[in-house]
């Protein structure tokens, strides 16, 4: 499926908006401190954590300032609160310039990640962080 600029800004945005409520109601309910709250299905269903489990922990670790225990919770919540911060600003942007930037950056970015060169580390790089996720029972 290949998207078209209306489709990805819609898609990126709706998921941005979604993002800010479950981190709003992650951080007013303490979702984040509590191991028996989870919405992950892999978890659910094999009770083993899948490697973005934990973002969740690890953002709201972040907006709290506690850096090093955001990524030790998962690393990758400093790329989800990276994603959260900048793509809504840039879908403004573009939009209000008439522009595609973010458009054609996903198109490279998509372009790139086909390439096995990028690829095999990235996804080593994500077994590994899976692999620690297990190891520390997340």
């Amino acid at each position: 499926m290949s998207l078209n600029r209306s489709k990805l800004y819609v898609l990126l945005s709706i998921a941005c908006v979604a993002g800010y409520i479950w981190l709003g109601a992650a951080m007013s309910s303490s979702i984040a401190e509590k191991n028996s709250f989870g919405v992950c299905p892999i978890k659910y269903i094999t009770n083993i954590p899948c490697p973005a489990c934990g973002s969740t922990r690890s953002v709201v670790a972040l907006v709290n300032g506690n850096f090093i225990d955001a990524i030790q919770t998962n690393p990758l919540g400093y790329f989800v609160a990276i994603i959260m911060m900048v793509f809504p600003i840039w879908i403004l942007i573009d939009l209000v310039l008439k522009k595609d930037s973010l458009f054609k950056y996903y198109q490279k970015v998509e372009m790139n990640l086909k390439k096995p060169l990028l690829a095999i580390p990235l996804s080593i790089l994500i077994i590994i962080n899976w692999v620690w996720n297990i190891n520390k029972g997340l």
